[in-house]
C-alpha cells in the first residue's frame, strides 16, 4: 500500500531528527555542529534558509551564530536587541512565532537582508526559542516559500524538536567549558601554593634533574604523591613519565604494595580488556583457567596506565565505569570485584583536542585529569644534559667495567643537539658512542652526527614545529684538516673573502670595518632601509623575526631585510641562529 503524503512527511521528520542527534552527539564544537544541523534541516524538508541566533556574552545583543543560505555580509548584519522584531520578541517571551507572509507583518525586521520577499514569491518566517526549563538561550529561525499545499504547522513541530536538541547541546558544551576552566584555575592555584624553592631542594631517587623546570616537576610530585588522587603525566615520548610514575608510587603510603604498569598502546582492545580485568576459564579460546587482571594484581597499590590516550572509544566506556565505581567483572564472568587502586596515567597526546573532535570521552578525560604533571622536553631543560650524561656514562662504566670520560668538546656537541627522542635518545646515543669509541675518552668527533651518520638525524624535523634543520657547509673539519660537513649549531667563522657579492654595490671589504647592521633602520652602502610591521629591536631579534615572517626561507627573508642572501647568511652565522626547517 502506498504511503500518504502525511506518512512520507513523518518518515522524513524521523530521519531528520535522527541525523541531527547523531551530529550533535559527535562533537562539542558548536560552530561546526550547528552548521551541519542547519544543512540537514534545510535539505530534508526544503527550507530556503535557516539560522541560529544566540546571545553575545560581551554586549548582550542577539547575533547570528550559524546560518545556511546567508553570505558573510548578511551574517555580519544579523544583530538584534532583545525584544526587537520577531527574533527579539521570541527570545524575550520564549513563545514561538510563525509569520505566514513577511510582507504582511509589521513586526518582522530583517536585519540580515536575506529573509525579505523576492520575485513576488510569498515567503514565511518561523522562529522557535532555544530554551531549557528556565532559560532562553537563543532562537532557531527558518524560512520557506509558501505554496498551495504547504503546512507551516508541520515545520513548526519539527523546529520545536530541533530547538530542544540544540538547547541540550549548548548546555553540555558550556558545562564542559566551565569545568575545564575550573580545573585550569585549580591547577594554577595549586602551582601558586607551592612556594618557590631554591634549585636542588627537591629530588627523586630514580630521576636526574637539576634544572628549574625539573625542580618544579619534583615539587609537584612530592605534593601529589601522599594523596589518593589520580595523576595524569603528560609530555613527549622519552621524557621519563614511567620513572616519575614509579617515584610517585614509592613516595606514597602504598610504597610497600605492588606497582603494576600496562602499556595501553601495545595491546588490542580485547587483549587489553583481558589484561586489565582478567578472565574466567572458558571465556574464549585458550582461556584454560582463571586469570587475575592487572587491577586485581595492583590491589592496595598503584596501577600505571601508559599511553592512555590511545585506547579505543568503546574501551573508554568500560574503563570509565571501573574508575567511577572501583569495581569490575572479569571477561566471561558475572561476579563484581572491588579493588583499592591508585591510578597513574600517562600520554603524549593532546587530549583536549581529541575531546573536542569527539575522539576521546569528556567524562573519562575529567576522571583521569585530576592532577596533571607536565614533563618538559629535554631541549627545554638543557641544564639537565650534563648530569644525565654523567649518570649514563657512570652506569655504562659499571656495567662494562670501563673507565670512560667525557671531553669538553663532546659535552658541547651533546648540549647543542635538538634531542627529538628526549632522555631516551640521549641514553641510547651515549651507550652507542661509548661502545664504539676507542680509548678512554669520548670526544666530540666520536659521535655519529659529526660524520653525518646520526641514526636519528632525520627525526629532528618530523612533527616538530620548532625543529632545527642542519645546514651543510663545505670546509675542513676543525682539528683534522679533512673536508667534511659542519653542523649549523656549531658554525665556522666566515671571512669576508669567503663571501662572493651577488650585486654590483656590494663590497666584501666593507665587512672588515662595518659588520652588517639590522636595526629599526638598516644602513647598507649608505642607503637607508625602513621596515614595517613593527619589527623588534636588536640585530639578532630582527633576524629571527624576518626568518619567522618568511617561514625560515632565507631568500625571502633577505628580500624583506633589503640585503643579499649571502649577507643574511653571514649574519645568521655570526649570531649562531639555528635555521629551522618547516
Amino acid at each position: 500500500m502506498a504511503r500518504t503524503s502525511q506518512e512520507d512527511r513523518s518518515h522524513v521528520e524521523l530521519i531528520t531528527v535522527y541525523e541531527i542527534c547523531r551530529i550533535l552527539g559527535a562533537s562539542l564544537d558548536l560552530k561546526r555542529s550547528f552548521r551541519e544541523v542547519l544543512n540537514v534541516l534545510t535539505a530534508h524538508i526544503g527550507l530556503s534558509r535557516a539560522m541560529i541566533v544566540l546571545v553575545d556574552e560581551d554586549d548582550e545583543l542577539l547575533r547570528v551564530h550559524s546560518a545556511v543560505g546567508l553570505d558573510r555580509e548578511q551574517l555580519a548584519r544579523g544583530v538584534w536587541h532583545r525584544g526587537e522584531g520577531v527574533i527579539g520578541r521570541t527570545f524575550r517571551s520564549g513563545v514561538p512565532v510563525t509569520v505566514p507572509d513577511v510582507t504582511q507583518s509589521a513586526e518582522f525586521i530583517d536585519r540580515t537582508g536575506a529573509f525579505s520577499q523576492r520575485d513576488g514569491q510569498m515567503m514565511s518566517f518561523q522562529v522557535e526559542p532555544i530554551k531549557t526549563e528556565h532559560t532562553v538561550l537563543g532562537v532557531l529561525a527558518a524560512q520557506r516559500e509558501v505554496q498551495g499545499n504547504a503546512r507551516l504547522s508541520d515545520d513548526q513541530r519539527l523546529l520545536h524538536m530541533v530547538a530542544g536538541l540544540l538547547a541540550q547541546a549548548i548546555v553540555l558544551a558550556r558545562a564542559v567549558t566551565e569545568e575545564h576552566q575550573r580545573l585550569q584555575t585549580e591547577t594554577t592555584r595549586l602551582q601558586k601554593a607551592l612556594a618557590p624553592e631554591p634549585r636542588g631542594r627537591y629530588a627523586l631517587d630514580n630521576v636526574v634533574g637539576v634544572s628549574k623546570e625539573m625542580q618544579q616537576v619534583f615539587g609537584e610530585v612530592h605534593q601529589a604523591a601522599p594523596s589518593r588522587a589520580t595523576v595524569l603525566l603528560r609530555g613527549e615520548s622519552g621524557t621519563g613519565k614511567e620513572a616519575v610514575a614509579r617515584a610517585i608510587h614509592f613516595l606514597s603510603p602504598r610504597k610497600d604494595a605492588p606497582f603494576i604498569k600496562v602499556n595501553c598502546a601495545a595491546l588490542t582492545e580485547s587483549l587489553l580488556e583481558s589484561e586489565l580485568f582478567g578472565h574466567e576459564r572458558g571465556a574464549f579460546t585458550g582461556a584454560v583457567g582463571d586469570r587475575r587482571g592487572r587491577f586485581e594484581q595492583a590491589h592496595t597499590g598503584t596501577l600505571f596506565l601508559d599511553e592512555v590516550g590511545d585506547i579505543s572509544p568503546s574501551f573508554q566506556a568500560k574503563l570509565l565505569r571501573v574508575l567511577q565505581e572501583r569495581e569490575f567483572e572479569r571477561v566471561g564472568g558475572n561476579r563484581s570485584i572491588k579493588v583499592d587502586v591508585r591510578l597513574i596515567c600517562a600520554t603524549n597526546r593532546d587530549l583536549e583536542k581529541m575531546v573536542k573532535r569527539g575522539e576521546y570521552r569528556a567524562d573519562l578525560y575529567y576522571r583521569i585529569n585530576v592532577v596533571s604533571i607536565f614533563l618538559p622536553p629535554l631541549r627545554d631543560r638543557r641544564d639537565d644534559i650534563a648530569p644525565l650524561v654523567a649518570h649514563f656514562v657512570e652506569r655504562y662504566n659499571k656495567d662494562n667495567r670501563r673507565k670512560l670520560k667525557i671531553a669538553p668538546d663532546a659535552m658541547e656537541v651533546l648540549t647543542h643537539c635538538y634531542w627529538p627522542g628526549n632522555v631516551r635518545e640521549l641514553e641510547n646515543c651515549i651507550e652507542r658512542t661509548a661502545t664504539m669509541v676507542q680509548g678512554e675518552v669520548i670526544r666530540g668527533l666520536a659521535f655519529p652526527c659529526r660524520h653525518n651518520r646520526c641514526l636519528t638525524q632525520t627525526l629532528h624535523h618530523l612533527d616538530k614545529d620548532d625543529a632545527v634543520a642542519p645546514i651543510r657547509m663545505s670546509g675542513p673539519v676543525p682539528g683534522t684538516g679533512r673536508p667534511g660537513a659542519r653542523d649549523a649549531r656549531l658554525p665556522a667563522p666566515v671571512r669576508p673573502a669567503d663571501i662572493e657579492p651577488e650585486d654590483e654595490d656590494f663590497d666584501a671589504g666593507e665587512l672588515d670595518d662595518e659588520v652588517l647592521r639590522i636595526g629599526p633602520t638598516a644602513h647598507l652602502n649608505g642607503t637607508e632601509r625602513q621596515f614595517g610591521n613593527e619589527p623588534p629591536d636588536g640585530e639578532r631579534e630582527r633576524l629571527i623575526w624576518a626568518m619567522e615572517q618568511c617561514a625560515w626561507v632565507q631568500a625571502k627573508a633577505a628580500r624583506l631585510l633589503k640585503v643579499t642572501p649571502r649577507q643574511l647568511g653571514y649574519a645568521l652565522q655570526k649570531h649562531r641562529i639555528e635555521v629551522r626547517k618547516l
